[in-house]
């Protein structure tokens, strides 16, 4: 089975990490968060020579998914996203107005994720785990055969999403870390929602705040 295409980069207006996942024999793409510039994120898409079926978010914070509307729009994607979420999701203009970011409207989802769900891509798929605390409806996707997860701001290298925004819960990021992503293997590249990638092992000796050593 050839390798996934993957290609990741940050965004405005937070920097947010936006990665394109695509299967190589059908070309067929999932872009997961994009969170500002869908510009930048459709000529990324165009030169992969890649097209986009759905565009996943691992939550509903305004940074994660301001360029929604505009990636539906153009590729007719499904927006996918966990229900816990939808609070979130439905009040974009106040968390824009809260961080002075001009607002633009977005879509409802058209599809609500559920923990477990295998979102197929050719013979690949993504696993979609439900890792709550920073947002409740906080989302992974693992890539078994890649060795891969999309942790958004669950995990970041060397600590953890903050859980002082809207619907955060320190004990439920806790758990989703050490219960569903540190029971990952060791090897599994780590695509953090804001900053560099890690790996599992790493993070499970030296992260700041949650350790298994």
């Amino acid at each position: 089975m050839a390798a996934l295409i993957r290609k990741t980069f940050s965004v405005p207006p937070l920097g947010c990490n936006c990665s394109i996942i695509g299967d190589p024999v059908t070309k067929r793409a999932i872009v997961v968060d994009p969170g500002g510039d869908s510009a930048r994120i459709l000529h990324e898409v165009q030169k992969l020579g890649l097209t986009v079926s759905h565009i996943l978010h691992t939550h509903a914070h305004f940074d994660h998914f301001l360029a929604s509307g505009a990636m539906k729009q153009a590729t007719g994607a499904a927006l996918c996203l966990h229900q816990d979420d939808l609070d979130l999701w439905k009040n974009l203009e106040v968390q824009c107005r809260m961080f002075g970011v001009p607002f633009v409207s977005v879509p409802m989802p058209d599809y609500w994720l559920k923990d477990e769900e295998r979102v197929l891509l050719g013979e690949h798929a993504l696993v979609a785990l439900h890792t709550p605390g920073h947002t409740p409806g906080s989302m992974s996707f693992h890539a078994p055969n890649e060795q891969l997860v999309l942790a958004g701001d669950t995990l970041f290298r060397g600590s953890i999403g903050r859980t002082d925004l809207w619907g955060g819960n320190f004990d439920a990021i806790e758990q989703s870390i050490r219960e569903r992503l540190y029971t990952l293997d060791d090897a599994t590249i780590v695509v953090t929602g804001h900053g560099p990638e890690t790996e599992v092992g790493r993070e499970k000796e030296l992260n700041q705040y949650f350790r298994m050593s």
